[in-house]
């Protein structure tokens, strides 16, 4: 059995996926369609979004 800890942890992830998931979209739609001036601009404010916000960091969230 996970330990209290360890599920209060997956709902902060959870949460923080929920929060970024359309700003975190529009960021990776740009770095693969945009000029490569745009799309290193958003890379760049990709790489600053909070690490547990990416979906793959989740255990819980279907992906």
């Amino acid at each position: 059995m996970a330990k209290e800890s360890m599920k209060a942890r997956e709902v902060k992830r959870a949460k923080l996926v929920a929060k970024y998931a359309e700003k975190r979209a529009a960021l990776k739609k740009i770095v693969n369609t945009g000029s490569p001036v745009e799309a290193y601009e958003a890379a760049q404010k990709l790489q600053a979004l909070p690490r547990n916000s990416n979906p793959i960091r989740c255990t819980t969230v279907a992906r």
